[in-house]
């Protein structure tokens, strides 16, 4: 009978397994700087050269990128799933917009459920700070730019996927990260001109969701937030249907 041999591992698989752990679930962001080669070899207790031989082996694989004289970083691509021209398309079209919101009602709807589930305590207070900015925004009517409120926005459902503890949700909303915030700057104009009440009834939705996740009511934080994306959806389609109107009475007038 036979035996294959068995071969030890190297020190630096363990520090890449650790690393890539780490990129998966979150910890290290994209575009995140890696601290300096010393201190980090020193919180996994490894000497430097084990250190660079696993650096080496994530620069290879594309997840990590050494700049001469500038450190180490978690690949800045990790975080981009729609280029900056595609993002421009997508934003011009009513279209895509609604389908956004279709894809939007999903995959938020999940991370609500599960951030509800699995939340800990530092994921609740990180939602806290989100949801807090989000509120100051609300609330500082006329002193926020629209891109100030869409990046608030986007930022709390970002911290509702990363309190989901799913790497496939989390990283694809941080791939979405960017159209969302443009999405939001899209929708809010129209819709505070559509409906006076739109604002308050923005910060009702976002408070019943945060309240729900952090009290622990998964199913609920699910239809709260895919009711939000419903209250949306409604208003935009009023929006689209008045200017539809808008523009057949002009044409009338130019008759």
């Amino acid at each position: 009978m036979g035996f294959d041999q068995i071969r030890q591992r190297r020190l630096s698989d363990d520090i890449v397994t650790q690393l890539e752990a780490m990129i998966l679930e979150g910890t290290l962001k994209p575009g995140e700087r890696l601290p300096a080669e010393r201190a980090l070899a020193e919180q996994f207790g490894v000497s430097r050269p084990s250190l660079r031989e696993a650096i080496q082996k994530l620069v290879a694989k594309g997840l990590l990128v050494s700049r001469q004289g500038g450190g180490n970083y978690v690949a800045a691509s990790l975080g981009a799933s729609f280029s900056d021209p595609l993002l421009h398309l997508l934003e011009g079209s009513p279209e895509a917009q609604r389908d956004l919101l279709e894809f939007r009602h999903t995959l938020e709807g999940s991370c609500a459920y599960y951030a509800a589930l699995r939340a800990t305590p530092v994921d609740h207070q990180r939602l806290r700070e989100a949801f807090e900015a989000l509120q100051a925004c609300y609330e500082r009517q006329g002193e926020v730019t629209r891109a100030e409120e869409g990046a608030a926005d986007a930022r709390f459902h970002l911290a509702i996927a990363e309190a989901s503890h799913n790497a496939v949700l989390l990283h694809t909303i941080r791939g979405l990260f960017d159209l969302l915030k443009r999405n939001v700057v899209t929708n809010i104009g129209g819709m505070y001109e559509q409906r006076s009440e739109t604002r308050d009834m923005l910060l009702r939705q976002h408070r019943a969701l945060f309240d729900a996740i952090i009290e622990g009511r998964a199913e609920e934080a699910r239809v709260i937030s895919q009711r939000h994306i419903d209250y949306v959806q409604e208003v935009l389609a009023e929006v689209q249907e008045e200017a539809l109107r808008m523009a057949r009475s002009q044409r009338r007038q130019g008759l």
